[in-house]
């Protein structure tokens, strides 16, 4: 009687626990979620390219999910300052993050971060790929790819470009293209696209690397020039601009994303919720013709794909920061 009790009580303890497992599940799934408004942090200014596509995208989330979805921008250090707000927050499915690809080259060009890019996130999906246009200001009477390579080439290392951030994807585009074409610039970082943008428009810095979205106003109204787009085909947005390796550097292509994810540990059926709204709003024409005017695909992935395409771009872009040559942050 007593090796019956005893196994009642083992099964009584199993049962118990497996249920503890799946409290949060169940939890997340009777408790109505969403509930409150949810916070997604965008880890650049205002203004920059991953901050205009956010808003693009969760305005019409929020109004599907009944809460808003509040964007809050923590610029600063290459977008780490918001990944480590994201990775220490509560799993709850109340904050969240819409990221670029800078988020796997920060584990390659920082010695140490305060959180690990792959086990402090769950990825939900991406949302857009968007093409880099290599822009330059038409005061520098360069007109053509060609003429920039040789201009850089007459004088070694007296050409500059702009990056939103040291480490950052545009940063990481720009060296790639370094590499690629063999010419000699100097990275100027600064905070966001919107810095960078005005910088060039000034002539102050040679070129940059820019997402379409920042610029695509300018390039129309002829205050900028695009040379070249960095991606493997043309831009919808910009048709007659060829790729770098169209204009003569191949092996210079860059994909430049941005992507929505949640802390670790975030129930999965709240992580499904949200790819499933994240697509829902993609799908609308609302959103498709406002990306179409970023210049931006609409662009998905299954959670757990997107999981390991992260994991593939960190050992890749890992790859490129060693052949650039490029410092380490401490």
């Amino acid at each position: 009687m007593k090796f019956f009790a005893s196994t009642a009580r083992i099964t009584a303890v199993a049962s118990l626990t497996c249920i503890a497992a799946l409290l949060p599940g169940i939890a997340s799934a009777q408790n109505g979620y969403p509930s409150k408004p949810i916070r997604v942090i965008v880890p650049f200014a205002a203004g920059s390219t991953t901050d205009i596509i956010a808003r693009a995208i969760t305005d019409k989330m929020g109004a599907s999910m009944g809460q808003p979805l509040v964007i809050d921008n923590r610029g600063g250090a290459s977008g780490t300052i918001g990944q480590q707000a994201v990775a220490t927050a509560a799993p709850d499915g109340y904050t969240l993050m819409i990221h670029s690809s800078s988020h796997t080259v920060s584990p390659s060009t920082f010695a140490k971060l305060p959180f690990d890019t792959v086990h402090d996130f769950a990825g939900i999906t991406p949302i857009s790929s968007l093409p880099n246009a290599l822009v330059i200001s038409p005061s520098k009477n360069i007109k053509t790819l060609p003429q920039l390579l040789a201009a850089a080439r007459a004088k070694p290392g007296s050409m500059n470009f702009a990056s939103a951030g040291q480490g950052s994807a545009t940063h990481l585009n720009a060296e790639k293209f370094k590499l690629a074409a063999k010419i000699d610039a100097t990275n100027i970082p600064f905070k966001g696209s919107g810095e960078a943008v005005t910088e060039v428009l000034s002539g102050r810095v040679d070129y940059y690397f820019s997402p379409i979205a920042p610029v695509i106003g300018q390039i129309k109204e002829g205050q900028l020039l695009a040379l070249a787009v960095g991606s493997p085909k043309r831009a919808a947005a910009l048709p007659d601009v060829p790729t770098t390796t169209e204009a003569g550097v191949p092996g210079s292509e860059f994909n430049f994303w941005i992507g929505m994810m949640a802390p670790a540990k975030t129930p999965r059926d709240i992580v499904e919720r949200l790819h499933a709204e994240v697509a829902k709003a993609l799908a609308t024409p609302e959103v498709k013709e406002r990306f179409a005017k970023l210049g931006a695909d609409p662009w998905t992935l299954k959670p757990a794909q997107f999981d390991a395409y992260i994991k593939e771009e960190i050992a890749s872009n890992a790859d490129l920061v060693k052949a650039a040559g490029l410092s380490v942050q401490q």
